[in-house]
């Protein structure tokens, strides 16, 4: 695309500009290669103009951004905009031929539960025949299936990522998108250019307000998505939903707990071969089997359901996609081992809210004793959480194990003592703190008998462990299988 092209599709008065190609967009100063414009961002730590002389030796043909500060002189053609966030989104969408326009797009957002029911409503779309890719925070999959991750670790990538995604995924015929839209990407307009067709909300708890501040702005940030579909699929068990009736034009809902909800469940049974349940919803009563475990997850299939029916599938092959599903990377996920191993499981769950609903679901599957191995990120994330993190595990758990979860530049001790905190405040001393997570979870393996449940909570599918300013590479199910090994 034209530079002054580019300058009037983003509706940017400009003096004249060379008429160069540009051929990519990024606000980071590393990133740039010739032929790309600048997004200089003024941020909490960094003002992006500060970089000018090297995205200029870097082969940059132009600057974007909010206005150039009087001492500074920009060595290459500058462009003035009233956000650049949301102008480096625009561009993006606009270099990449605004991709999403000719997908059908589904965006999923909420505290928990968006990546199950991201890659179930992607399971769903491909069963009813179309071409379906993602972006979830296990990583990225054009129609061919073959997950990939992203080298910045982000829960949603930045704009310019999401729409060369979008376009590979276009030009690999694909037919239909569903993306993990995360608070931080919808308040920094990450997602901005993204045409959506549906979009979905789970559930809301405390979570990331180091970044948001409030609850009240969590939530704010995270309707955005609502705002910006036209058909909203919402989970009417959450009471933040209240707040979100009639801000889509069109809306269905959804309900694993009550009779007042589109999507119903009824007769939910937890079984050996995973969740049955009878579904009545628009389209009828159907019988509905998914192969997972946690009685929560039916609510992520009514969810998925609700959204893939709204593309076009069928009960038919709702029903047969259901079915078929065989769960997400790092949730819930069994991490095989032998007859005389404990059962070991790996999931995300990193929020009071979360780690509850695994543990329970575990305690109604296990005849043994229930084990629970979790950390807390360090860092300004969230704080408030790891004290109420260690009431939870040593509660619902026989013995918890605390230990490192990505501590940065925090001292690790600190965190530990406020989970032991929280466990000691509610009268429990079931807990022994490990600071290396290996090490732990070695510990852990080996004390569980056969028969018992071990569940490392926390990582997940994530494949990076953040220790004191270092990142080390991290595969939380290796771990497992290597500590099983051990105990053989």
């Amino acid at each position: 695309m034209r530079l002054p092209d580019l300058a009037a599709a983003l509706s940017t008065p400009t003096p004249p500009l060379p008429d160069v190609e540009v051929r990519g967009v990024t606000h980071h100063a590393a990133w740039v290669e010739p032929g790309f414009l600048f997004v200089a961002i003024r941020g909490a730590r960094f003002d992006g103009h500060s970089f000018l002389p090297e995205v200029a030796a870097r082969g940059a043909v132009a600057v974007l951004g909010e206005g150039l500060p009087a001492d500074v002189a920009s060595p290459l053609p500058y462009l003035s905009v009233p956000n650049a966030r949301a102008a480096l989104a625009d561009a993006a969408a606009a270099l990449a031929g605004h991709p999403s326009r000719a997908l059908k797009v589904v965006g999923v957002t909420g505290t928990d539960g968006k990546t199950t029911t991201s890659w179930l409503t992607r399971h769903l779309l491909r069963a009813a025949g179309l071409r379906t890719g993602l972006l979830s925070t296990v990583g990225y999959e054009l129609p061919d299936g073959v997950l990939r991750h992203f080298p910045a670790h982000f829960t949603t990538p930045e704009a310019p990522q999401v729409q060369t995604t979008l376009r590979a995924l276009l030009e690999a015929g694909g037919q239909a998108a569903v993306l993990e839209a995360s608070s931080h990407a919808l308040a920094l307009d990450r997602v901005r250019g993204v045409d959506w067709d549906v979009a979905v909300w789970t559930h809301l708890s405390s979570e990331h307000l180091d970044f948001h501040g409030t609850l009240e702005n969590y939530f704010a940030d995270k309707r955005k998505l609502i705002e910006r579909a036209p058909f909203a699929v919402l989970n009417v068990d959450d009471p933040w939903t209240a707040q979100l009736r009639g801000v889509a034009p069109q809306e269905t809902t959804y309900s694993a707990e009550n009779q007042h909800a589109d999507w119903q469940a009824r007769h939910i049974e937890e079984r050996a071969t995973g969740l049955h349940f009878q579904v009545a919803s628009p389209l009828g009563e159907f019988a509905a089997h998914l192969p997972m475990i946690g009685r929560f997850n039916v609510a992520n299939a009514l969810a998925g359901m609700a959204a893939a029916a709204q593309l076009g599938a069928t009960v038919a092959q709702l029903v047969e996609g259901l079915a078929s599903f065989r769960g997400v990377p790092g949730r819930m996920e069994l991490v095989p081992g032998g007859a005389s191993d404990p059962r070991v499981i790996v999931d995300f769950a990193h929020t009071p809210p979360s780690l509850e609903k695994a543990l329970t679901t575990l305690r109604a599957t296990t005849g043994g004793r229930l084990w629970v191995l979790l950390g807390s990120a360090g860092g300004p994330r969230d704080p408030g959480k790891r004290a109420p993190l260690g009431e939870v595990a040593t509660r619902l758990a026989d013995h918890a194990v605390f230990t490192e979860e990505d501590c940065r530049d925090t001292p690790l001790w600190d965190i530990l003592r406020e989970m032991e905190r929280g466990a000691r405040e509610a009268g429990r001393n079931n807990f022994t703190s490990i600071e290396d997570r290996r090490e732990a979870i070695r510990f852990v393996i080996r004390e569980a008998h056969p028969g018992d449940t071990v569940l490392l909570a926390g990582k997940g599918p994530e494949d990076t462990l953040e220790r004191n300013g270092e990142v080390i590479a991290w595969n939380e199910v290796e771990e497992a299988r290597e500590a099983l090994a051990a105990r053989a």
